[in-house]
């Protein structure tokens, strides 16, 4: 579908991209990470030229798109694109908003677009949102708000420019499960992004950026378990995800501690974090957890970018949130983890399993 071949950019005398060489294939989920300055945004907007490549080829469905020949308005029609900011116009109303370039560019009629965005905001998860206008909501509203209004032209392909970079941790979640559900649609997306484990669980290809090249690339969870190159090796293991199968029964606490602590060491957080952390992690385990449950899987993610750190915790039982319970047992716990949490998230998964995600 899309096939990119020597690609090159450069910025008042500095290749930005030197020499990008990509395939990718319809329905493709492919997440694009790496440090910050190594041309990820610069890929994603040379694609659908916004950047103008100064060398090079982009192929997609069989045309090469920097061909002067090729109309450029057709194919960009068939891409989506999500920015960091929301770009949405201020003094239109959210149904407005998603409503207006179907009307334009796709010559809908207007009662055909409305209902279009109609579907779309339920997708979303806010329509009842349809007749606020965009400083009425919130960041993560107005950023799921901006993927409706993309979806509204109907692409064939997605990309999404960073799009949680702008939000405060407590609307990351929100705009991750659209793009969740996105994923699993069968649409083409192409997505830079910081956020690790969403790119670990929902992309078919990961693309590591560097050296202004697609530096190594793989299926997510080879790549991210077995990474073959070593600055690859080098940025996983500075955003690398923490993992612990618990029981109960043999639960060393001050083993545990001393894990949690070196991992956060590593990861650059300051004893603040470090100590609030740890503090969530005792009073979850110790008080809520396992005088309910026996065995728990814990995953501690903690972002490069921003020093979010995430906790995954998922276990089998019955669907019920363990910071919910009515018993005066661990209420104190409770209460602690609750004031010192961004979110918390708790999910029903299939075959009787139980996720909480708690962002710090």
């Amino acid at each position: 579908m899309i096939e990119v071949r020597n690609l090159k950019k450069i910025y008042n005398g500095n290749a930005v991209l030197k020499d990008v060489n990509a395939v990718i294939e319809k329905g493709e989920v492919i997440s694009i990470i790496g440090p910050s300055g190594t041309g990820k945004s610069t890929f994603l907007r040379c694609l659908n030229l916004l950047e103008q490549p100064d060398g090079g080829e982009i192929w997609i469905d069989g045309k090469n798109i920097l061909d002067a020949r090729t109309d450029i308005t057709a194919v960009r029609r068939k891409m989506g694109m999500v920015f960091q900011s929301f770009n949405l116009f201020g003094h239109l109303t959210v149904l407005e908003n998603i409503a207006m370039a179907p009307i334009s560019l796709l010559k809908k009629n207007r009662s055909e677009a409305e209902s279009q965005a109609m579907t779309l905001l339920k997708l979303v998860g806010l329509e009842g949102k349809a007749n606020a206008l965009p400083q009425e909501l919130s960041g993560g509203q107005q950023q799921r708000i901006a993927i409706a209004r993309a979806l509204a032209m109907e692409p064939e392909i997605i990309l999404f420019d960073e799009p949680t970079s702008a939000l405060d941790p407590t609307m990351v979640n929100e705009v991750l499960s659209v793009m969740r559900n996105l994923a699993k649609t069968g649409i083409t997306m192409i997505i830079v992004t910081h956020e690790m484990r969403f790119a670990r669980d929902v992309s078919t290809r990961i693309f590591y950026m560097d050296e202004g090249i697609v530096y190594e690339s793989g299926p997510a969870k080879e790549l991210f378990e077995n990474p073959a190159k070593p600055k690859t090796k080098a940025f996983l293991r500075r955003i690398d995800m923490l993992n612990f199968n618990l029981d109960r029964a043999d639960f060393d606490l001050y083993n545990f501690q001393s894990q949690v602590v070196a991992f956060a060491e590593k990861q650059m957080l300051d004893s603040k974090q470090i100590k609030a952390l740890y503090s969530v992690l005792e009073e979850l385990l110790v008080n809520v957890i396992f005088p309910e449950i026996s065995r728990i899987d814990l995953e501690i993610g903690i972002s490069e970018e921003t020093k979010t750190t995430e906790l995954c915790l998922q276990w089998q039982g019955n669907a019920e949130n363990p910071l919910d319970s009515d018993s005066v047992s661990g209420e104190l716990a409770r209460m602690i983890i609750k004031k010192r949490s961004k979110t918390m998230t708790f999910t029903p998964l299939a075959d009787n399993k139980n996720q909480l995600l708690i962002t710090l």
